[in-house]
């Protein structure tokens, strides 16, 4: 018995590759450093070689109530990471015949307005939708980040959305809408969930039986990392509860992610078509062509080509990068959500192939990072106003678009909108009209003829111009 399980652990043992140098070794870890401790969460790394794993740890823990270690074997939510596994799905019903990624996305989902132009599946996966973002908009409407929400939740309020961000394909700005949105389009064209899909035609074949997209708040996972965030006298937990998946909602581990990372270079799933698909960068309607391709960011990094993608969500970090033209990769999967493993996973990779790399130069001026966040709106210059000309803008606000009622209070600080039960900071002026928050949130004030404020312009980063009417009691 003993001598069978010594072979089975042998045989599910990732194939090791030449371990890093002694003193590379010492140096990835001290990149680690500072979680390489027990009452403190922390990452699992993956250095990929050849198709092999070359060198794993865990640093911190993955439990801190059992006093549980994170090892290789540990599961973690990977957040936006898992979209190139959405867009692996709809490559392989494109090549299945079930659809096409230039087509119109109201062939397959009509309950989604039409805008004034159309927006193809490709836009989309290229982040050139304009679709508003989901999340930021169910951050708009109140949502309890702490509940559970699913597919209907999100899907009743993209349908919702009179307008769109910017033309399809003028643009490039990050959205979880349109992933989301690919999530339901598979359903409808295979039958399958999204999650049923992948597990029979991505993880099932390349043998990743630790991975899965977690649409089922209930279920549990087996040597899952509890999620945490800084807390005033230490960690916290912070986990989700949300169901939706495509823009996130793969949970996998160090090990299984080898696997995947091994089918870019020889795919036994979706061959090479769908490799030349993902790594296709779009182009905007002007030619520009930009860095995301398809789920997946494509650049160059210090004379190397790189393809990556960071996730965020809850207390949950992660990062996948591959250089392919040295068939090296690393991965950095994490349980506290200020931890930066596209950082963590850059020191690493300049590590391992300081050799390959050309000297460090400075970054582009507005360079974006690899997870693509929002850029805040300008907050301006300040301006100066009076407490009658602020008292000018206090008064009820409702937004149909996001089911929201808004009421804004004027003080000396600007002003503050409620929606429900919370209150954001105060936001100052810096327009005419105009006031921020340091959290990126910016409103525009509208007036009539007779210079009355009749309603608000909202703008939150991923989201722009959600209108709200004042109510007639209020308008002044």
């Amino acid at each position: 018995m003993r001598r069978t399980a010594l072979l089975f652990l042998a045989l599910a043992t990732p194939l090791q590759a030449q371990r890093p140098a002694d003193g590379d070794v010492r140096r990835i870890d001290s990149v680690f450093a500072a979680l390489d401790r027990t009452n403190s969460p922390g990452c699992a790394l993956g250095i990929y070689r050849d198709g092999q794993l070359a060198y794993t740890r865990g640093y911190g823990m993955a439990n801190l109530e059992h006093g549980i270690a994170i090892s290789p074997r540990t599961v973690f939510d990977i957040g936006s990471t898992s979209k190139q596994f959405a867009a692996a799905s709809i490559l392989l019903l494109q090549a299945d015949g079930k659809l096409k990624v230039d087509d119109d996305v109201r062939t397959y989902l009509p309950e989604l307005p039409q805008y004034q132009r159309p927006i193809t599946i490709r836009h989309m996966l290229n982040h050139t939708s304009g679709l508003r973002d989901y999340l930021t908009l169910m951050s708009l409407h109140g949502t309890d980040f702490d509940g559970v929400t699913g597919d209907d939740e999100a899907f009743d309020l993209i349908v919702r959305q009179k307008a769109l961000n910017f033309d399809p394909g003028s643009e490039f700005l990050y959205s979880n809408s349109g992933f989301f949105l690919l999530s339901q389009i598979v359903k409808r064209v295979s039958g399958k969930t999204l999650a049923q899909f992948a597990h029979e035609r991505i993880f099932t074949p390349l043998g990743m039986r630790d991975t899965h997209f977690h649409d089922d708040h209930r279920m549990i996972v087996p040597q899952r990392a509890t999620g945490y965030a800084a807390g005033r006298n230490g960690f916290v937990i912070d986990m989700s509860l949300f169901e939706q998946t495509g823009d996130g909602a793969v949970q996998t581990t160090i090990e299984d992610l080898l696997k995947w990372d091994n089918n870019f270079y020889a795919p036994t799933v979706g061959g090479e078509a769908m490799l030349r698909e993902l790594h296709t960068q779009g182009k905007l309607t002007n030619g520009t062509t930009i860095s995301y391709a398809l789920g997946l960011f494509v650049d160059q990094h210090r004379g190397l080509r790189r393809v990556r993608h960071g996730g965020s969500w809850a207390g949950y970090r992660a990062e996948l990068l591959r250089f392919p033209e040295t068939r090296t990769s690393v991965a950095v999967l994490c349980n506290l959500g200020s931890l930066n493993p596209s950082a963590l996973a850059d020191a690493v990779a300049a590590i391992v192939l300081r050799d390959r790399m050309a000297p460090v130069t400075a970054a582009a001026p507005g360079t974006p990072s690899p997870a693509a966040p929002a850029p805040a709106p300008s907050t301006g210059t300040p301006v100066t106003l009076t407490a009658a000309q602020l008292a000018a803008y206090a008064g009820v606000y409702h937004a149909p678009e996001v089911d929201a009622t808004y009421h804004v209070e004027a003080s000396a600080a600007g002003v503050t909108m409620r929606n429900g039960r919370t209150t954001g900071p105060p936001m100052a002026a810096t327009a005419p009209d105009t006031f921020g928050d340091p959290r990126g949130l910016q409103v525009v004030f509208t007036r009539d003829a007779g210079g009355r404020v009749t309603g608000m312009l909202v703008n939150a980063g991923r989201v722009r111009g959600i209108v709200a009417t004042r109510t007639p009691a209020a308008a002044r």
